[in-house]
């Protein structure tokens, strides 16, 4: 891979986890691409542009590399974020959490993630494990099939994802309460979303191996239909409206589409596409600024970390403040202090301080660990 498409991929990286803080701070930059309608597609678009055919012909090798990568880190976070809970609940008599034991430890991980609410973001990895051995496996199988057939595949597997998830759970919430889908069955929740989510690891093999440097796909015309077919969505679909649902978003983690059959599919193809269309036209300026690229190589450690740097940053709020902490108890784990005023300083705050722990613990491993070793 040559320089300028790995920068490329790099700074991609990184406005995919700047577009996840801010879905989780509940602001975006742009209304017609809202965060929650494509973020999610978009690294798993990333793991596909990433993902090497070599290992087609060394599964083992793949599988031990996904999980040094991925979930050894992954329970090194857990086991943190399991010190840091049980602290807090010394210190504030709330447990943020899922009741302590080896189940929730070492299974839920892969089933919904949400053992620990400061740290429930990192579902993610485990899901983008299952994904990419599931992917691999899929291409193996399909190894010697014609493109245009495995590309009709795949892209069957995504559109059934959102019918089956209505099939197997009819339920649509008209409130923002996700609690019942806490108790969603857990072999359903990774069916739909590795259904889901291999349609657009392959999207992006197939954009790296197929369209990248042979093909333009970013004129003039293609950026007018874009921005036309999100106006019609957009029009159609208005995000957080109690009346319409939750619009163009979706909540992968718990399988939620709402209402929606086909929307979430497009949407997310959209915001892919106007993503590589940013990094394409805005490339020359953003390759010289040093800390995109600290962020984009620090995304698994922002995903881990950010959660619990807004927590601290509210605890100081308080502090500074003289308010009692216990407040901050009623609200759910998203909750931040006077949104109105605060949002942006959060954000600011939350991704330069998540992207410097990562920065940070590299450097402890690198002079530490490394050297040992």
């Amino acid at each position: 891979m040559d320089k300028v498409l790995s920068d490329k991929i790099n700074i991609l990286k990184a406005l995919a986890i700047i577009l996840v803080v801010s879905g989780h701070l509940e602001f975006r930059f742009f209304d017609m691409f809202p965060p929650y309608s494509f973020q999610l597609a978009l690294f798993f678009f990333i793991s596909g542009m990433l993902f090497k055919d070599k290992y087609l012909d060394n599964v083992v090798e793949f599988v031990k590399r996904r999980i040094k990568s991925l979930l050894v880190l992954y329970f090194i976070y857990s086991g943190v974020y399991c010190l840091i809970t049980i602290l807090i609940e010394k210190l504030t008599g709330k447990f943020w959490g899922m009741e302590l034991s080896l189940k929730n430890f070492f299974i839920t991980p892969f089933l919904n993630g949400h053992q620990f609410d400061l740290s429930c973001p990192m579902w993610f990895v485990a899901q983008l494990f299952i994904t990419m051995i599931a992917f691999l496996f899929c291409q193996k199988l399909f190894r010697k099939t014609n493109e245009k057939v495995k590309f009709s595949i795949y892209t069957l597997m995504g559109i059934c994802a959102i019918p089956l998830s209505k099939f197997f759970n009819p339920i649509i919430l008209s409130s923002n309460d996700f609690s019942e889908y806490t108790s969603l069955d857990p072999i359903f929740l990774i069916f739909i979303r590795t259904l889901f989510s291999l349609f657009f690891v392959y999207l992006g093999h197939f954009y790296i191996t197929k369209i990248e440097g042979k093909y333009n796909i970013f004129t003039p015309k293609i950026l007018a239909f874009v921005i036309c077919l999100q106006a019609i969505l957009w029009h159609f679909n208005r995000d957080f409206d109690p009346v319409h649902g939750i619009g163009l978003s979706y909540v992968l983690v718990w399988a939620r589409f709402d209402s929606q059959i086909i929307v979430p599919i497009i949407t997310s193809i959209t915001g892919i596409w106007f993503s590589l269309f940013f990094i394409h036209v805005a490339y020359d300026y953003l390759k010289n600024i040093k800390f995109i690229k600290t962020i984009g190589e620090n995304t698994y450690h922002i995903m881990a970390n950010h959660l619990f740097v807004m927590f601290i940053i509210t605890a100081l709020i308080f502090k500074l403040n003289n308010i009692p902490f216990e407040q901050r108890n009623l609200h759910n784990i998203y909750w931040i202090y006077n949104p109105v005023q605060n949002t942006y300083l959060y954000f600011v705050l939350t991704m330069v301080i998540s992207t410097y722990i990562g920065v940070c613990l590299k450097w402890i491993k690198r002079k530490f660990i490394n050297k040992k070793s």
